[in-house]
């Protein structure tokens, strides 16, 4: 059996993902084209029926299932801390296809699954691809990130700030700090919010609201221009938005700031 398949925990938290990442030394990325069909069962079930996709296997555990559409966007994926196994093919699912060449489960913590049938694999590859820099912010924005973490007040009174590039492991989030109330809120800072963003501060708070230790987390958006659709969602989500004014932030102006 191929050691990718061995159960493997993986942890989110950055420490514990550091310590597992070295003893275990997990592959690089994992390229997988194959003719599959994919049901998740947790809180509700979903069915992709049998066809030829990309199954994209992360060293940070997290299992994606990709058509040649949705530009980045998966069928279904399961995010880390999770479990990929192989395991004997079921007696229904040998029963309802002519041949399966793997069957993979990946399980989550909270036991949801996502059953992979692979009927036939064309292409199975791994690359090591090293320590990503991350994202390199244009001079307004990485500024902007700066000037709020040393007023960090303006996103309300009593605010401190617990850090910059707080890391996870789907990626940092732009500032983490507290509430006059002592609670974790998850700032994310961009230039204008749109759809996307707030799909991605939604992934960070659901993954941040797993440690024990930070949770209860709620997020903040803080953008110099939101869009009215993504104002609409992110209010929906119970996330806060604050709209900045650079020039203020700057001290060129009162340093009040607008809510929406």
């Amino acid at each position: 059996m191929n050691p990718w398949f061995h159960r493997t925990w993986l942890a989110t938290r950055q420490g514990l993902c550091r310590s597992r990442r070295a003893a275990a030394k997990l592959p690089g990325v994992r390229l997988v084209i194959a003719e599959c069909q994919v049901d998740y069962v947790g809180r509700l079930t979903a069915h992709l029926p049998m066809a030829r996709r990309l199954l994209l296997i992360k060293s940070d555990g997290s299992v994606s299932v990709h058509a040649d559409d949705r530009a980045y966007k998966p069928l279904n994926w399961m995010s880390p801390p999770c479990w990929l196994t192989e395991t004997q093919v079921p007696d229904e699912i040998a029963a309802a296809h002519e041949s399966v060449e793997a069957y993979w489960v990946v399980t989550n913590k909270t036991g949801e699954e996502l059953r992979i049938t692979l009927a036939s694999i064309e292409h199975d590859s791994s690359h090591e691809l090293g320590v990503d820099p991350g994202l390199v912010k244009d001079g307004v924005e990485a500024h902007l990130q700066e000037l709020l973490a040393e007023h960090v007040e303006t996103l309300g009174s009593g605010y401190s700030l617990i850090r910059r590039e707080y890391m996870t492991a789907i990626g940092p989030v732009d500032i983490l700090c507290r509430d006059a109330d002592g609670a974790t809120v998850a700032v994310d800072l961009t230039a204008t919010l749109d759809l996307d963003g707030v799909e991605q501060l939604t992934r960070y708070l659901e993954l941040l609201n797993r440690d024990p230790l930070l949770a209860p987390v709620s997020g903040v958006f803080a953008a110099q221009q939101i869009k009215p659709q993504a104002r609409t969602l992110a209010t929906d989500r119970g996330i806060r938005c604050v709209v900045l004014d650079y020039d203020a932030l700057r001290g060129a102006e009162s340093t009040e700031f607008r809510l929406f």
